[in-house]
């Protein structure tokens, strides 16, 4: 059996990355980390120090007296620190052997060791200083790769998905309580809870968990990069396009039809988004096996993807648009019209977008860069206010949850006792419990801990 560190001790870590840099932070907390601290610093004394507030002085060898390096020690003290304990950090200069030496120090102190990965973040959580939800959007803000994942990232941290589920809870706790009371008096035949309001606060409820369960396609793209599907007929220059737009010959082009037999996938930022662009394989009639596997899977990134670009060559007859792949938006690329007799401009049925460019000289892809970016700034701000899920755990609780309701309102219009309505309700209070922490089991803890880097 893994025995958990405990949360007595005094931990410390590099909280800055790992390499040589101008500054590196040491970061230190516990009941005892400004005492720590204090038996290697010379200046003014932390231990007397108010909270929030940072100190020019030097590093000292608590053995020897030497001076290690100069530094500035900033002091936090409880429960106003991110860990709700006592907490030092030293900024120190960046050099790999200083950041060993020192933290060596540190833990060679009585009671002083280096924390576990998440630790800090676990001792916040432990402390009541934030949830769990919170816990996991500070990983997903260091792990943001793009302006709108950090956007979400930081809406998370102060709380918009635990505001929301928190009004949820509460409004179950309060339909439980009605019910809970109706038990106790149930040798007198009294109801406390008017029927059909039950059933309209379970119905709103249910669907509240519905809507956010709704928004997690929308939350992943927003967090991972939203997904583009680069799709056409053999050599209509797909592959030119991916290459064009990346700045980089990333995928192979050649005349011969299909070159392209599996995805290709790389990442483009845009208007401070992410876009996985994904070259897939010419879509055509094959014999080929491994061709064919290709077009399949061309098949199923289309239906994964948020946008579409169907590339054509526009040299050519236009294809039966009807049969390409669809998705919630379709750019329809007229490609090759620096060629004699390319087609620069067509009709679609149902108004799909329809961009002339030329993947080898580059004309039209700056509209196509911008077209990309209004599509997603467009759903970026229908969605403004809204909480977006982003979180696997999250989405799989909620789909538990919105399983849960089903039976209450169920029983509810049946006309069942109040006890078996309950006792739904309590299933449904547990899935929404385990988002952000209000129940959880060390097992959970561990695994979402344990994602996060030493320092943090």
């Amino acid at each position: 059996m893994i025995i958990p560190p405990s949360d007595n001790d005094t931990i410390c870590a590099i909280a800055t990355p790992p390499g040589v840099g101008g500054i590196a932070v040491i970061r230190i907390s516990g009941f005892e980390a400004i005492e720590t601290a204090q038996k290697l610093w010379n200046g003014k004394s932390l231990t007397r120090s108010q909270t929030h507030t940072a100190h020019l002085g030097r590093i000292i060898d608590p053995v020897t007296g030497e001076t290690i390096d100069e530094a500035v020690a900033t002091v936090y003290r409880a429960p106003r620190s991110f860990t709700g304990q006592d907490t030092v950090e030293l900024s120190i200069h960046g050099s790999r052997w200083l950041q060993s030496h020192i933290l060596g120090l540190l833990t060679s102190q009585p009671g002083t060791r280096l924390a576990e990965p998440g630790e800090f973040t676990r001792r916040a959580f432990v402390n009541g200083r934030i949830d769990l939800t919170q816990a996991e959007a500070v990983a997903d803000l260091i792990g943001s790769r793009s302006q709108a994942a950090a956007r979400l990232a930081i809406s998370q941290m102060r709380g918009a998905v635990s505001q929301r589920l928190a009004s949820l809870r509460q409004q179950l706790i309060d339909l439980s309580a009605l019910l809970e009371l109706e038990l106790d008096f149930s040798e007198e035949d009294v109801e406390f809870a008017d029927r059909s309001k039950l059933v309209q606060t379970g119905r709103y409820i249910r669907d509240e968990i519905a809507s956010l369960l709704g928004s997690f396609s929308a939350g992943q793209a927003m967090k991972n990069g939203i997904p583009v599907a680069i799709v056409g007929a053999t050599n209509a220059g797909k592959s030119s396009l991916l290459n064009a737009l990346l700045g980089d010959n990333r995928a192979i082009v050649s005349d011969i039809h299909g070159t392209t037999r599996d995805i290709i996938e790389d990442t483009l930022h845009l208007g401070g988004y992410e876009f996985r662009l994904m070259d897939t394989a010419g879509l055509r009639k094959t014999d080929d096996t491994i061709e064919a596997l290709g077009i399949e899977r061309t098949r199923k990134a289309a239906e994964s993807a948020a946008i579409l670009l169907i590339v054509v060559d526009a040299t050519a007859p236009l294809p039966d648009l009807s049969q390409m792949p669809s998705a919630p938006h379709t750019i329809l690329l007229l490609n090759k019209t620096d060629l004699p007799g390319a087609v620069t401009n067509a009709d679609t049925a149902d108004g799909t977008t329809v961009i002339s460019i030329s993947a080898k000289t580059g004309t039209g892809l700056d509209m196509l860069r911008q077209s990309l970016v209004n599509v997603v700034a467009q759903a970026d701000a229908d969605s403004a206010g809204e909480t977006l899920i982003t979180n696997r755990r999250h989405a799989d609780a909620l789909a538990e949850a919105l399983a849960a309701t089903e039976d209450p309102l169920a029983a509810l219009d049946m006309g069942l006792s109040g006890d078996l309505v309950a006792q739904h309700l309590r299933l449904t209070l547990h899935h929404l419990g385990t988002i952000t922490g209000a129940i959880t089991t060390p097992d959970i803890l561990a695994t979402i801990f344990s994602r996060f880097c030493i320092g943090k």
